[in-house]
């Protein structure tokens, strides 16, 4: 009978599932009993947040549920665990990524200290450093949320899809069926997976290329005024070869945006749109100067503050709200307001926060300011924004003209965040010395007693 009934599918799930009941039934340990790796990286799998019994006094039930809900309700791959001060820590984030076996960003608090690690296709090094130095020297339950809400205002990729087969503090039901299907399904449940978060990742980008649209558009129209405005005529008196010239580049680029946005249907798509506005508003103000009899502007960056200003006149020194001072190319009116003390005439986009400006407003804006900015001039003006954060992803970093912004090539090895992807994942994200990944203290002062340390 026994046989009989485990020769198909459906009684090879049955006898899992009394078997794992069996299991259950002699005493196994609750979930959150062991302090070992593989404990929290199962934990991980079903809940977003894990708080080890022997560290419950940093973070009640109702904050770790509270913070749980936040993350999932955001729909992004962030893991967060509190461990007590004594939990080993060679190779922590290393091993647990591994246990886990999911893309995203993992954020430990051990015992008062804090760091964090995610795999490049969600988040760069830089950009998880930088986030792990804000929130130094917070209580635990500040800590956490603080760090929380500014990673998911940045991250990219899906929540794995596991969170939704249940969770909490006993052994539940939906797990135990989770265990079964994947002994029994293997590869074609985790291909399954993949698959659904890639879907999830193509939303993204529809939506992603929706808001850009809006603003892209607006560029675009704008540069069509400034066509009008000119009001110049090639066959007019004075009109030489050269202007003829200047004037049939800007009508070309102002052409090519059109197509390049009417064809676009990814966000990186909309890079090329954005480099012919460029284009064409420097063969504007080159045409300008030849009309007027001025000396030929040097070919430099638009106005850092909006593209829409035009080619800028000079480098003056801006220190964003909270951030740190950097010098941005301005046109001659922003450069005048800061000179008089005024904000600059800052370009706001539509956001789920209201307006914001563009570098404050999500990583889909990467490859639109790739447009315009291209080349080493962007790390120094995004330094500290979380445009900035979203755009240093190794691959970005090499080329800050490339346009890829949030919605590249994908990550290490195809893989995105929210994926399952075991261990097939780039140590380098994940090892090194404390501070070379996270950043902002140190485990036990180096050595193998560093998180990734030991690698």
């Amino acid at each position: 009978m026994k046989a009989a009934l485990t020769r198909g599918f459906p009684g090879l799930l049955i006898a899992l599932v009394l078997a794992a009941l069996a299991v259950l039934s002699t005493g196994a340990p609750p979930a959150h009993a062991a302090t070992d790796v593989s404990t929290v990286a199962r934990a991980l799998r079903e809940n977003p947040v894990y708080v080890d019994p022997a560290a419950s006094a940093q973070l009640s039930a109702q904050e770790a549920d509270a913070l749980s809900e936040k993350i999932e309700k955001a729909d992004k791959p962030v893991f967060v665990a509190v461990l007590p001060a004594d939990f080993p820590t060679r190779s922590l984030f290393a091993n647990l990524r591994t246990a886990t076996g999911i893309t995203g960003l993992y954020a430990i608090r051990l015992g008062d200290q804090f760091d964090a690690r995610a795999d490049s296709a969600v988040m760069s090094r830089t950009a998880v450093r930088n986030l792990v130095t804000s929130v130094q020297d917070e209580d635990t339950a500040t800590q956490l949320n603080d760090f929380t809400d500014r990673a998911l205002a940045s991250i990219r990729g899906s929540a794995p899809a596991s969170w939704g087969s249940g969770g909490g503090d006993d052994v539940p039901a939906g797990a135990l069926i989770t265990v079964g299907a994947v002994a029994v399904a293997g590869g074609a449940g985790a291909y399954t997976l993949v698959r659904r978060n890639r879907r999830r990742k193509e939303e993204e980008q529809r939506a992603a290329l929706d808001r850009l649209r809006v603003v892209v558009d607006e560029d675009i129209t704008a540069f069509g005024e400034e066509l009008d405005r000119l009001d110049f005529h090639p066959g007019e008196k004075g009109a030489d070869d050269a202007m003829r010239a200047d004037y049939e580049r800007a009508l070309d680029a102002y052409e090519q945006a059109k197509q390049s946005m009417a064809a676009a249907r990814r966000p990186e798509d909309v890079r090329p749109v954005t480099e012919s506005l460029q284009d064409g508003r420097y063969s504007l103000a080159v045409l300008a100067a030849r009309r007027e009899g001025r000396p030929l502007p040097e070919r430099r960056a638009p106005c850092f503050f909006d593209p829409r200003h035009g080619p800028s006149v000079a480098d003056e020194p801006w220190t964003p709200p909270g951030g740190a001072p950097r010098e941005v190319p301005v046109c001659a009116a922003d450069r005048t307001r800061l000179a008089e003390g005024f904000d600059p005439a800052v370009r706001e986009v539509d956001t789920a926060y209201g307006r914001r400006p563009y570098w404050d407003a999500g990583p889909a804006y990467g490859p639109w300011a790739g447009g315009y900015f291209g080349g080493g001039i962007l790390p120094g003006l995004l330094i500290g924004t979380l445009l900035g954060s979203a755009m240093s992803t190794p691959s970005y970093a090499s080329d800050y003209g490339s346009g890829d912004g949030d919605f590249g090539a994908g990550g290490y090895g195809g893989y995105d965040g929210g994926d399952v992807s075991g261990s097939n994942f780039d140590p380098g994200d994940f090892g090194g010395g404390f501070g070379d990944g996270g950043g902002g203290g140190d485990f036990g002062g180096g050595g193998g007693g560093d998180f990734g340390g030991g690698f």
